[in-house]
């Protein structure tokens, strides 16, 4: 019974294949990290997406570059851990909810608390696995065992413990201040997730009287509806405009409120008129203002951003309506001065979308600058985190510099709430500011120590309002390793993690928040490195936002081209660590270019594994083995070099973050040198019947391929899997991805071979190019002749020339140069490969007729036609030092009686006249044979270089008698070719087809003549439309710059074609 041969299909399915990995990786715990296994740790946690989220190409693009790292690790020996998880988004999945009541017509007061967030779990376990089951199609090499949720009973465990005892050393604390309140959620935002947006705004001019009468002051503002909650005008103290007035009061217009004016150095004197109006509880400069002035703070809006009672008449107005009527009235009641146009930043609620606005309210913060100090002295002194690329370092450490403290509390019902419990039984049950509170770990240890102080009849309510979500972000790097037990072995083991890779636009929200607190409750950094990303632009190279509307979903990409398509074209656009990334995108087809070329790429892959295998007749590179070092031919040598050139490359690009440069590398390699050529150039030896020179091909196939394999994988992990398995049909325990990276083998490297082999794939792709230009049949056999005067160069050739042939579909081949002393070093260890040049001609070998002697006149002419010719050929048959000897007496003895014999015919009548008339003709019939013409006069100079150098000898030899390719070869000169030919060049290697019998010619010039004077026509059009003043004013300019580009082409494929019909 036959062994069944192990194939793959003959096309590459890749929806099939990465479905059937990703279900396996899974289902086995391939990535299931042991704490107890050996090996280095590698640690990564994810940067967890929001529960709410679905997966952009943000997260496409982040998570294929920490699997590639992860995966490259793995396989490196390293005991690697990447943790995935979710974040509960207090604010999105609260928005989330909030609009589901808002189509009952219900909000959150008309329900109780506990249904709210039973509907919220509700949700996250119907909704909120929507992102991870996306993450799951990347194929990402993830411990879904160790799979995490910021509020679950673990995590939530190390929030209640962190707040605790941060409260317990007096870095949390409670307290009435202005904050970032953000009308949209009706909650506190903190200062990094407020983002300020240039707007075309008006600076409105108000007088305020004096209320003595004896004047006014005039004072300008962006936002007037605030004035009505002024409690003073501030004045710089040396502005001497104003000095006589600091102490007087004012009585503000449609409020009636008498408000001091007050002297401050926080005033610009030089800013408008110099007079600031001051709202201390709308206002954080004001509100500073107002601390040192003991100013009434009045708050004039809710939390809604509707006007309050405060704001009379005005009271109910939304903030913006009230702005208007304002100003209205301010115009009717004479105070208005004037409105002039102002540009000026505006705060917005990252979440809310909405104008924040600054409200004095009672919040939580952290007391942020002792953490921060010390996140500071780590990176400082200890250069920790290592941020790639460096130049985030200077971002992250004057953020740290530039801290205020951080508002932590959130009016919302979803999330961490606060463990704080109000006796408000000392208050009337309300919670107000000061109600006594008891922050603990539970409310019956809250309890305990309220009843301690105020007896068993005290009355406890939980602090209603949630931690930020940052807060427990700021915990995950260690609260996901088990910490606050820090004997768990996750914690012992992969904590502190090694690597975070994640955008620079969180930085500021989470990277910086994860160190201060690593470094307070751990003593050290929570990762050794930050590998800071790009963003994926669009076709047009903008930011994907959802407000352009023109983001990219990876998914569609996906289903049309497979996840290691995207994947590996999201890794390879990646020019340099940390740098912006194109993708481009046909939005009306859902098309990429891109993409494609990667997925060409898979394809591609596919198609040279089932190649190889098919050849290996069943085998696997283990019954193979390596092959034997002493018996590898040119080409085994050549791709053993390439291939450990690119490990090496691959290896030194990965370890430096260089992820985009390492996925070129093996492109290149993979698709060039190992498809494209040596493929190409084994094929003669698979099916030939040297099974020797067989044997060692299919084990370096099987070898190289086996490599390819494993160096892509991090990359492109589905279809590496599945051919892996094929290819070694390893057992169903057994994965590519636990395989060892290959290693360097420098012994190996043969940097010489390779330049070797560039000639000699340059030089096929001339000949190949010039069969295409030519028309000549792709099956069809040529001629081909190859001139270089470098010794090297022509020695290269003949030694690969068995390649050159296969691979360009040359018959006859013609190797001309300069006499070759030496071989090159790469070429003179082979014995497998064919040695001799082949000069085969129709004919005699000097490329000279044969002399008829038995024809007295023809002998004649035919001699004459080539006199230097024939004295080269006879100085050939007789080139030992005695005959040279022996001719020389003999020529010297034949001149001495031919000129006597002449000299006596001269003394015949009419005979000495004769032989001039013949002298005559003859250099008549000369000069017009051999000087009026190019081609004749290039025929007489290589007739006489080469009779000289036949008779004097090269003057570049040493002397010496050149041996075969392993010492060295000699070569012929070409004789004259007259025939019609086209001709390209490689460095400095001619390459001639002739085309005589090969092609019509005629017909080949027809066509070309054809063809240019289609594009003339095409550039005469185009030039006209640029020549138009109208048309490069008015088009579109990508329209302009596209007909730019097309005459550019046009104008070269126009030379092109003149080339080649001047070789015709």
């Amino acid at each position: 019974m036959t062994a069944t041969v192990p194939t793959l299909s003959s096309q590459y399915d890749p929806s099939q294949t990465e479905s059937k990995w990703q279900a396996a990786w899974e289902d086995n715990a391939v990535f299931k990290a042991d704490p107890d296994h050996g090996g280095e740790p590698f640690c990564v946690v994810i940067p967890p997406p929001n529960v709410t989220g679905s997966l952009h190409m943000g997260h496409a693009f982040e998570n294929a570059l920490i699997d590639t790292l992860v995966r490259y690790q793995r396989m490196n020996g390293r005991n690697a851990l990447w943790l995935p998880g979710t974040d509960h988004a207090s604010i999105a999945v609260s928005a989330i909810l909030d609009k589901e009541l808002r189509s009952q017509n219900k909000t959150r007061k008309d329900i109780d608390r506990d249904d709210y967030l039973n509907r919220a779990w509700q949700w996250k376990e119907e909704s909120g696995g929507t992102i991870v089951n996306q993450l799951r199609k990347l194929g990402v090499s993830v411990d879904w065992t160790r799979e995490r949720f910021t509020m679950d009973d673990g995590l939530s465990k190390a929030v209640l413990k962190a707040f605790t005892k941060l409260y317990q050393e007096e870095l949390i604390y409670r307290g009435n201040y202005m904050v970032n309140w953000c009308p949209a959620s009706q909650s506190a935002v903190s200062d990094v997730e407020v983002e300020n947006k240039d707007v075309d705004g008006s600076l409105w001019h108000f007088r305020y009287p004096l209320t003595d009468g004896s004047g006014h002051v005039e004072v300008a503002t962006t936002r007037p509806e605030t004035m009505l909650g002024d409690t003073a005008v501030a004045v710089n103290p040396e502005d001497e405009r104003y000095q006589e007035m600091v102490g007087k009061t004012l009585t503000l217009p449609l409020v009636g409120r008498e408000i001091p004016i007050i002297a401050d150095s926080y005033v610009d004197k030089e800013f408008g008129t110099g007079c600031v109006k001051v709202t201390p509880a709308h206002d954080p400069n004001d509100f500073a203002m107002g601390e040192r002035h003991n100013l009434p703070m009045i708050t004039i809006m809710n939390k809604d951003g509707s006007m309050n009672e405060n704001a009379g008449r005005f009271e109910g107005l939304d903030r913006f309506e009230a702005r208007k009527q304002v100003v209205t009235a301010l115009d009717e009641a004479d105070a208005l001065v004037r409105i002039e146009p102002y540009q000026h930043s505006v705060p917005y609620s990252d979440r809310g979308k909405v104008p924040i606005e600054p409200l004095l309210s009672t919040q939580w913060f952290v007391k942020i600058r002792p953490m921060a100090d010390k996140a500071l002295d780590a990176l400082d002194n200890h250069q920790s985190p290592k941020f790639v690329p460096e130049r985030w370092t200077k971002v992250y450490r004057d953020w740290l510099v530039n801290l205020r403290d951080w508002c932590i509390s959130r009016q919302l019902w979803w999330g961490h709430q606060i463990p704080a419990w109000y006796a408000v039984s000392q208050t009337n049950g309300e919670i107000t500011d000061s109600t006594p509170f008891f922050v603990a770990e539970s409310e019956e240890d809250a309890r305990a120590r309220a009843i301690e102080q105020f007896g068993d009849g005290v009355e406890l309510k939980q602090d209603p309002d949630v931690l930020d979500t940052w807060f427990s972000s700021g915990l995950w790097p260690f609260s996901t390793m088990g910490w606050p037990d820090e004997t768990a072995k996750d914690f012992q083991t992969y904590y502190p993690t090694t690597t975070l890779v994640t955008g620079f636009d969180i930085i500021f929200f989470w990277v910086a928040r994860m160190t201060m607190m690593a470094g307070h409750f751990t003593d050290t950094m929570p990762f050794e490195t930050v590998y800071i990303h790009g963003l994926v632009r669009d076709e047009k190279n903008q930011k994907m936002s959802k407000s352009k509307g023109n983001g990219i979903d990876p998914l569609i990409l996906i289903n049309k081209y497979g996840t290691d398509a995207l994947r590996y074209t999201l890794i390879r656009e990646v020019a340099g660590a940390g740098q912006d990334i194109r993708l481009d995108y046909n939005r009306k087809t859902d098309e990429s270019s891109s993409v494609e070329a990667s997925r060409n790429f898979t394809n591609k892959l596919w198609n040279a594994s089932r190649f190889v295998m098919m050849n290996l007749g069943g085998a696997t590179p283990e019954s193979l083995g390596e092959p034997d070092v002493n018996k590898l031919e040119l080409a085994d040598r050549w791709i053993l070099s390439k291939f450990n050139q690119a490990v090496e490359q691959t290896r030194a690009e990965l370890d430096k973050y260089g992820m985009g440069e390492a996925a070129k590398t093996l492109y290149e390699f993979t698709w060039g040198d190992f498809c494209d050529w040596y493929i190409e150039l084994v094929k003669p030896r698979l099916y030939g019947k040297d099974e020797d020179s067989k044997q060692v091909a299919k084990q370096t196939l099987a070898f190289v391929l086996d490599g390819i394999l494993k160096l892509l994988h991090p990359f492109t992990p589905h279809i590496t899997e599945e051919v892996w398995h094929t290819l070694t049909q390893a057992g169903d325990d057994s994965y590519l991805a636990m395989q060892p990276y290959p290693v360097v083998r420098a012994e190996l490297v043969d940097a010489d071979l390779d330049k070797d082999f560039d000639l000699l794939i340059g030089t096929i792709r001339t000949i190949r190019n010039l069969r295409a230009a030519a028309g000549v049949k792709p099956s069809a056999k040529i001629e081909a002749i190859l001139k270089t005067d470098d010794a090297n160069e022509v020695r290269i050739l003949s030694a690969t020339q068995v390649y050159l042939k296969d691979t360009a579909k040359v018959e006859t081949l013609t190797i001309a140069g300069t006499t070759l002393m030496s071989a090159p070093k790469a070429l003179t260890e082979t014995a497998a490969e064919p040695q001799q040049q082949d000069l085969s001609k129709e004919g005699d070998s000097d490329g000279l007729p044969e002399i008829d002697w038995g024809d007295g006149i023809d002998a004649i002419q035919t001699l004459l036609k080539h006199p230097l010719g024939y004295m080269g050929q006879t100085y050939n048959a007789a080139k030992k030092p005695a005959s040279v000897v022996f001719l020389l007496l003999l020529t010297g003895i034949g001149l001495r009686l031919a000129a006597a014999v002449i000299a006596g015919i001269n003394t015949l009548p009419l005979v000495g006249r004769f032989f001039q008339m013949i002298g005559v003709g003859y250099t008549a019939w000369f000069g017009g044979r051999y000087l009026l013409k190019a081609d004749n006069r290039r025929q007489l100079w290589g007739n006489t270089t080469g009779f000289w150098d036949e008779v004097v000898g090269n003057l570049s030899g040493d002397g010496t008698e050149p041996t075969d390719l392993a010492g060295a070869t000699e070569t012929m000169e070409i004789p004259a070719d007259t025939r019609q030919m086209f001709a390209g060049v490689f460095g400095t290697v001619q390459v001639l087809i002739p085309l005589t019998g090969l092609v019509d010619v005629e017909a080949l010039k027809q066509k070309i003549e054809k063809s240019l004077a289609k594009v003339e026509g095409e550039m005469k059009s185009i030039s006209g439309r640029l020549g138009n003043k109208g048309f490069v004013d008015k088009a579109p300019e990508r329209v302009v710059q596209e007909a730019r580009d097309s005459l550019v082409e046009a104008e070269t494929q126009a030379k092109l074609l003149k080339e080649r019909l001047a070789m015709l």
